[in-house]
């Protein structure tokens, strides 16, 4: 099939990279339009954008996937089907009408579970023991189009969010090319999504990622492991913002108030509303990331002091 391809961050590249390996043709690419970045904030264009570029692929940046001038080339190009990942754009009607075959999304998780923008992030939160990805057509609906494919995948107990969408993002991109070989022999058929399950994602805030250390032990480290890399935990000490990058828990240690640390040599602890956890890496306010023990040390933390 001939394809345009929308997508934007590098978690899109996975799928990108493996519809141009195979036997469908890319012939374009949608993407957001360059963003400012780094400390000089200049504009850069989006890993889709820079990767496309380099294949020789025609790359489209519209303002908004509504503007005329976008819809106008769409037509032009004439695309088949138009696979999706992380696009980070609503489309609008006139542009789902346009591919004989649709807009083809793929979502990392098992819909109807975890609809919206956060996907991963949610099912680290809530504890799922098991997630993956889905491939379905895209219709006015948030996430509520029918499904052709899943792909299923453990979450272990030590995944960061970024952690376990890596690894989705390769086996999703394999789900997204089986999806596009079997759309085209006509041998898969969209099944609409089962009524019950549903369950919604919005996009984690940083007032999402503040940790209550009156909280059990077990939310906690969901909270730090969910918000990882970004928007990242956090917490206050005297003051000022703390990022949180990892923790440990001690099962079956409960010394210490909520938010109290004890520091002893390299091991830093913190009470919470059950066991202690022990702090990994953390982040002051306008410094690096740190081991917890050079933190402590260099902050002179004493005791009784809080977190939070």
């Amino acid at each position: 099939m001939k394809l345009v391809f929308a997508g934007t961050p590098e978690v899109a590249l996975p799928s990108l990279e493996a519809l141009i390996a195979s036997r469908h043709e890319v012939v374009a690419v949608v993407t957001r339009p360059d963003a400012p970045a780094g400390r000089g904030r200049k504009l850069v264009a989006s890993p889709v954008a820079q990767r496309a570029e380099e294949a020789g692929i025609e790359v489209l940046k519209p303002a908004k996937p509504r503007d005329p001038e976008f819809l106008e080339r769409l037509a032009e190009i004439g695309p088949d089907c138009c696979p999706v990942v992380a696009y980070g754009a609503l489309l609008p009607k006139a542009a789902l009408e346009v591919p004989a075959r649709g807009w083809v999304n793929l979502h990392f998780s098992l819909l109807p579970a975890w609809r919206g923008a956060a996907p991963v992030q949610h099912a680290v939160l809530a504890g799922d023991e098991v997630t993956g990805a889905s491939t379905f057509l895209i219709e006015q609906g948030l996430d509520s189009g029918p499904v052709y494919g899943t792909v299923t995948e453990e979450v272990r107990a030590t995944d960061t969010s970024g952690d376990l969408l890596g690894r989705l993002a390769d086996s999703g991109a394999r789900l997204l090319v089986a999806t596009m070989d079997g759309i085209e022999d006509g041998t898969l058929e969209a099944r609409p999504q089962p009524a019950d399950g549903i369950t919604v994602a919005p996009k984690i805030t940083v007032e999402d990622a503040r940790i209550d250390w009156s909280a059990p032990a077990l939310r906690v480290d969901r909270v730090v492991r969910g918000c990882a890399p970004a928007p990242g935990a956090w917490t206050e000490f005297r003051g000022e913002r703390l990022k949180v990058g990892s923790v440990r828990p001690i099962v079956g240690r409960a010394e210490l108030a909520p938010g109290e640390v004890v520091v002893q040599k390299n091991t830093v602890r913190v009470g919470t509303g059950s066991y202690e956890l022990e702090l990994g890496e953390v982040q002051p306010q306008g410094k690096k990331r740190m081991p917890a023990g050079d933190w402590a040390r260099g902050a002179r933390v004493e005791a009784g002091e809080r977190l939070g």
